[in-house]
């Protein structure tokens, strides 16, 4: 059963949402991979409540906006699944280094979604 994995939130100042949202709720950020308008939003121990933690990208970088990933087995299956189902595939398959395959969607109704399929060999 796929999970809700990850977070994204579209903005456009990336240091500005980041202390936004460290103000209010107390999360951390750090640059990923040295890059400095994609930061890492650690929103607690993960001993400690269930949760998740996601990024703050710049807008324009997603192709959807704010989004919750979701943890799948198969890209490629869920993404069939997907348009079975009714929802249009926005954003293909996309390689993140070392963490996995991505892609972006929407349900019938325009929801935007996100799928992740883990791969710590992914490049």
């Amino acid at each position: 059963m796929g999970r809700v994995a990850h977070f994204e939130i579209s903005v456009d100042d990336p240091q500005q949402a980041a202390a936004f949202y460290g103000g209010v709720f107390g999360w951390e950020f750090r640059p990923w991979d040295g890059k400095g308008d994609y930061l890492l939003v650690l929103t607690g121990d993960d001993d400690e409540l269930p949760g998740i933690n996601g990024t703050i990208v710049r807008r324009g970088t997603s192709p959807v906006g704010s989004v919750n990933l979701i943890d799948v087995e198969s890209l490629d299956s869920s993404l069939v699944r997907v348009v079975e189902q009714g929802g249009v595939i926005v954003h293909s398959r996309t390689t993140v280094p070392n963490i996995g395959y991505i892609a972006y969607c929407r349900d019938p109704d325009g929801n935007p979604f996100g799928l992740i399929e883990r791969s710590a060999t992914a490049s």
